[in-house]
């Protein structure tokens, strides 16, 4: 369910980031953008609240791929109440990291979209955060020719692009394992 509040959802991550970068010693600012304002215009995000952040400290989120970023994240969605399939509803980004990522992400689609056409085989693209997988999902809505599968497990889980009707390779011990198939979009 979206966020029915949003200046109360946004008042209440404010707060906690005001205690983390107080109590931190953190030396960050941010901006809070909720509601319509905070939509992607790239449409790969389905966010409702943007986080943005700046500031010397700003760099401590971007390490290790921005692990730190969607930690805050997580701790943002858990504090207005959100299930684990909307997470993506809350966003953070420091010094445009994500919107940088996200641009990497559209033009390696781009890419991977020209390779599949080009050799009617499969691109698998390297593991990535389910975050990331939707985006390159969303990326590839437009390519009518094309589909796309996430494949693989935990943190080794990532996209494979096919040329749309191709026959896929069946998940070997799945009917042992009780692993579930892969998602399609």
């Amino acid at each position: 369910m979206p966020i029915a509040d949003h200046a109360a959802a946004a008042q209440k991550i404010a707060a906690f980031l005001k205690t983390l970068t107080t109590t931190g010693g953190l030396r960050l600012k941010y901006r809070i953008t909720a509601g319509a304002g905070a939509g992607d215009p790239d449409g790969l995000e389905a966010r409702e609240i943007y986080v943005e952040m700046a500031g010397p400290d700003a760099v401590l989120l971007t390490q290790r791929g921005g692990e730190l970023l969607r930690a805050l994240e997580h701790i943002a969605a858990k504090i207005v109440r959100l299930e684990a399939e909307e997470h993506d509803i809350v966003s953070f980004d420091a010094n445009n990291f994500k919107a940088l990522r996200a641009r990497e992400l559209k033009l390696a689609a781009e890419t991977a979209a020209e390779r599949v056409r080009g050799t009617s085989q499969p691109y698998s693209f390297a593991p990535m955060s389910s975050r990331e997988r939707r985006m390159l999902h969303l990326a590839f809505r437009d390519y009518a020719d094309l589909e796309t599968e996430s494949s693989g497990e935990g943190l080794r889980r990532f996209v494979v692009v096919y040329p749309k009707g191709a026959v896929r390779p069946k998940p070997s011990g799945v009917a042992s394992s009780g692993l579930r198939p892969s998602r399609r979009m």
